[in-house]
Protein backbone atom coordinates (compact mmCIF):
# COMPACT_ATOMS: atom_id res chain seq x y z
CA UNK A 1 0.00 0.00 0.00
CA UNK A 2 1.19 3.29 -1.02
CA UNK A 3 1.48 5.92 2.06
CA UNK A 4 2.00 8.80 0.72
CA UNK A 5 -1.00 10.71 -1.73
CA UNK A 6 1.48 11.42 -4.31
CA UNK A 7 5.42 11.82 -5.15
CA UNK A 8 7.24 11.80 -2.03
CA UNK A 9 9.28 15.18 -1.63
CA UNK A 10 12.84 15.15 -2.82
CA UNK A 11 15.63 15.01 -0.26
CA UNK A 12 18.36 17.65 -0.35
CA UNK A 13 21.60 16.31 -0.96
CA UNK A 14 24.17 15.04 1.33
CA UNK A 15 27.53 16.00 0.10
CA UNK A 16 30.61 14.32 1.71
CA UNK A 17 32.66 17.14 -0.45
CA UNK A 18 31.71 20.15 -1.37
CA UNK A 19 28.88 20.16 -4.36
CA UNK A 20 30.74 20.37 -7.97
CA UNK A 21 29.19 22.30 -10.83
CA UNK A 22 29.82 22.21 -14.34
CA UNK A 23 29.20 26.07 -15.72
CA UNK A 24 28.54 26.99 -18.93
CA UNK A 25 28.69 31.19 -20.38
CA UNK A 26 27.70 32.69 -23.49
CA UNK A 27 28.61 35.37 -25.06
CA UNK A 28 25.44 37.86 -25.96
CA UNK A 29 24.13 36.63 -29.57
CA UNK A 30 27.18 34.29 -29.22
CA UNK A 31 29.92 36.86 -30.40
CA UNK A 32 33.12 35.34 -30.65
CA UNK A 33 34.97 37.36 -28.61
CA UNK A 34 36.63 35.32 -25.65
CA UNK A 35 39.21 33.19 -27.12
CA UNK A 36 41.92 35.51 -26.72
CA UNK A 37 45.36 35.79 -24.25
CA UNK A 38 43.83 38.56 -22.04
CA UNK A 39 40.42 37.18 -21.43
CA UNK A 40 42.25 33.82 -20.19
CA UNK A 41 44.92 35.83 -18.12
CA UNK A 42 41.76 37.45 -16.35
CA UNK A 43 40.47 34.00 -16.00
CA UNK A 44 43.45 32.66 -14.69
CA UNK A 45 44.00 35.55 -12.35
CA UNK A 46 39.96 35.20 -11.07
CA UNK A 47 40.08 31.63 -10.14
CA UNK A 48 43.79 31.91 -8.24
CA UNK A 49 42.17 34.30 -6.09
CA UNK A 50 39.07 32.72 -5.60
CA UNK A 51 40.52 30.09 -4.80
CA UNK A 52 43.23 31.84 -1.94
CA UNK A 53 40.67 34.29 -0.92
CA UNK A 54 37.10 32.15 -0.65
CA UNK A 55 38.48 28.36 -0.99
CA UNK A 56 36.48 28.42 -4.43
CA UNK A 57 37.86 25.86 -6.78
CA UNK A 58 37.76 25.98 -10.38
CA UNK A 59 39.04 22.86 -11.72
CA UNK A 60 38.95 22.42 -15.44
CA UNK A 61 37.75 24.76 -17.95
CA UNK A 62 37.63 25.53 -21.85
CA UNK A 63 36.77 29.13 -23.21
CA UNK A 64 36.27 28.91 -26.58
CA UNK A 65 35.16 32.12 -29.19
CA UNK A 66 31.75 32.63 -27.85
CA UNK A 67 31.39 31.05 -24.50
CA UNK A 68 33.18 29.24 -21.49
CA UNK A 69 32.75 25.98 -19.92
CA UNK A 70 34.21 25.41 -16.45
CA UNK A 71 33.89 23.41 -13.45
CA UNK A 72 33.57 24.99 -9.83
CA UNK A 73 33.31 23.95 -6.11
CA UNK A 74 32.95 25.93 -3.41
CA UNK A 75 32.26 26.23 0.35
CA UNK A 76 28.50 25.09 2.24
CA UNK A 77 27.96 28.85 2.10
CA UNK A 78 28.81 29.39 -2.22
CA UNK A 79 26.73 31.36 -3.96
CA UNK A 80 27.08 29.84 -7.17
CA UNK A 81 24.91 33.16 -8.94
CA UNK A 82 27.10 35.84 -6.99
CA UNK A 83 30.05 34.16 -8.63
CA UNK A 84 29.33 34.02 -12.06
CA UNK A 85 27.85 37.06 -12.03
CA UNK A 86 31.58 38.27 -10.71
CA UNK A 87 33.04 36.21 -13.19
CA UNK A 88 31.19 37.69 -15.86
CA UNK A 89 31.77 41.47 -14.73
CA UNK A 90 35.92 40.70 -14.19
CA UNK A 91 36.16 39.35 -17.66
CA UNK A 92 34.26 41.59 -19.44
CA UNK A 93 36.47 44.61 -17.87
CA UNK A 94 39.06 43.36 -19.70
CA UNK A 95 40.35 45.87 -22.87
CA UNK A 96 39.97 42.40 -25.02
CA UNK A 97 36.29 42.87 -24.94
CA UNK A 98 33.83 45.38 -27.68
CA UNK A 99 31.97 47.61 -25.79
CA UNK A 100 29.67 48.70 -28.44
CA UNK A 101 25.82 48.88 -27.57
CA UNK A 102 25.22 45.47 -27.15
CA UNK A 103 26.09 43.06 -23.86
CA UNK A 104 29.14 40.98 -23.47
CA UNK A 105 27.38 38.66 -22.37
CA UNK A 106 23.87 35.99 -22.46
CA UNK A 107 21.51 36.65 -19.25
CA UNK A 108 22.42 33.67 -16.82
CA UNK A 109 24.52 30.97 -17.11
CA UNK A 110 24.10 27.31 -17.32
CA UNK A 111 24.88 25.12 -14.89
CA UNK A 112 24.69 21.11 -13.90
CA UNK A 113 25.03 19.59 -10.48
CA UNK A 114 27.94 16.57 -10.79
CA UNK A 115 27.09 13.96 -8.76
CA UNK A 116 30.32 11.40 -9.42
CA UNK A 117 33.46 11.58 -10.25
CA UNK A 118 32.64 9.49 -14.04
CA UNK A 119 29.72 12.30 -14.48
CA UNK A 120 32.89 14.81 -14.09
CA UNK A 121 35.05 12.78 -16.49
CA UNK A 122 32.41 12.49 -19.02
CA UNK A 123 31.50 16.10 -18.68
CA UNK A 124 35.31 17.31 -19.49
CA UNK A 125 35.99 14.60 -21.90
CA UNK A 126 33.28 16.22 -24.23
CA UNK A 127 33.84 20.30 -23.83
CA UNK A 128 37.81 19.45 -24.12
CA UNK A 129 37.18 18.27 -27.63
CA UNK A 130 34.84 21.49 -28.86
CA UNK A 131 38.01 23.35 -29.70
CA UNK A 132 38.46 20.57 -32.13
CA UNK A 133 34.62 20.01 -33.53
CA UNK A 134 34.59 23.56 -33.94
CA UNK A 135 37.30 23.29 -36.18
CA UNK A 136 39.86 25.77 -34.66
CA UNK A 137 42.70 23.14 -33.67
CA UNK A 138 43.08 19.84 -35.31
CA UNK A 139 44.14 18.71 -32.07
CA UNK A 140 42.90 18.89 -28.01
CA UNK A 141 46.35 19.62 -26.80
CA UNK A 142 46.61 22.51 -29.47
CA UNK A 143 44.07 24.52 -27.98
CA UNK A 144 45.82 27.14 -25.26
CA UNK A 145 42.83 28.94 -23.96
CA UNK A 146 41.96 25.37 -21.52
CA UNK A 147 43.74 23.88 -18.32
CA UNK A 148 43.02 23.00 -15.09
CA UNK A 149 43.71 25.52 -11.80
CA UNK A 150 42.88 23.06 -8.65
CA UNK A 151 42.66 19.17 -8.91
CA UNK A 152 39.05 18.19 -7.90
CA UNK A 153 39.21 14.95 -8.66
CA UNK A 154 42.39 12.58 -9.67
CA UNK A 155 42.65 10.89 -12.65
Amino acid sequence: MNNFARTPPRLHWVFSRSPLFFVTCCTYRRRPILARGEVHAALIDFATRAHADFGIAVGRYVILPDHIHLFVAGPDDFNLGKWVGTLKRVLGRTKAMDRSQDPIWQRGFFDHLLRSEESYAQKWDYVRGNPVRAQLVEKVEDWPYAGEFVTIYGD
